[in-house]
């Protein structure tokens, strides 16, 4: 059994200590957010589970139905959270990040809404973690972001709209879904390589192929998952690429409008090289 330690945050309503984790290497503190769901029908089988050994998983909180707050590993610690995943080019995303795991059966499980309590909870626990840590808000991310060929949590139902009015993570209003032409499997050539280029851009673990394969489609679902949930697919049409660029552009204007006082300061991502969907 893993000793008990002090919470990072007053909101945590109990320590649940998991054995499961590591020292963090790299970064002096963590600048990434990475939100799941726990995908089993019962709280407490969940961080049953990511308190055993054998597992070999677990998470820095858990946030219960009600919106009570479990912490199971310290904020300095590595918690073991995100599995074989990539964001911005990092293949140690649980290094640089704090894990949040969501109760909700998920998609195996019928997949409920989020109760309104729970996500107040979370905006909580994400404004608090941001008190104690530099995260920028396209570094709160889905486990689908880091992992969009394994994983699809906390999903298309999980409110990011709701979250960023309340200054947590990154959101535009999604273009309108329109009877547009796709990009889909099989598809190559130059605008295969500009949705490519924008997705590396933001974060996504793409390769540059300029060949529409399957690492693309999974990472076009995991956007669409997070920014256009109205319709979640794999094809590249008008609205999710213009989606994208829209992203991009609300990016580029926070991170300039953070570094206005800082003139030193490195610029943020390298441009967007989406043209506007027309």
């Amino acid at each position: 059994m893993s000793a008990a330690f002090v919470p990072d945050s007053s909101i945590v309503e109990r320590v649940e200590p998991s054995p499961n984790f590591d020292e963090r290497t790299g970064l002096a503190r963590p600048d990434m957010i990475v939100l799941h769901y726990t995908g089993m029908q019962f709280s407490h089988d969940a961080i049953d589970r990511l308190r055993d050994t054998k597992a070999r998983v677990s998470s820095h909180y858990v946030v219960l139905e009600n919106g009570g707050v479990v912490q199971m590993v310290p904020e300095a610690k590595r918690a073991w959270h995100a599995g074989v995943s990539s964001w911005n080019g990092d293949a140690d995303i649980n290094s640089r990040s704090i894990g949040i795991e969501i109760c909700n059966p998920g998609h195996d499980f019928g997949y409920p809404d989020f109760p309104k309590r729970q996500i107040a909870a979370v905006i909580m626990l994400c404004r608090a973690i941001f008190t104690r840590n530099i995260i920028r808000p396209e570094n709160v991310v889905a486990h689908s972001d880091v992992a969009p060929s394994r994983k699809q949590d906390p999903g298309e139902k999980f409110p990011w709209k709701r979250l960023a009015q309340s200054g947590v993570g990154l959101w535009v209003e999604p273009a309108p879904i329109t009877d547009s032409p796709k990009l889909q499997a099989g598809d190559s050539g130059d605008m295969v390589a500009d949705l490519q280029r924008a997705l590396i851009d933001y974060g996504y673990g793409v390769e540059p192929t300029a060949q529409y394969d399957p690492l693309t489609r999974e990472a076009v679902i995991a956007f669409q998952r997070h920014f256009r949930p109205a319709l979640v697919d794999g094809l590249t049409d008008a609205s999710t690429r213009e989606t994208l660029r829209k992203l991009l552009v609300a990016r580029e204007f926070q991170g300039t409008a953070q570094n206005a006082a800082k003139p030193d300061a490195p610029k943020p991502g390298s441009g967007n090289p989406l043209p506007a969907a027309s």
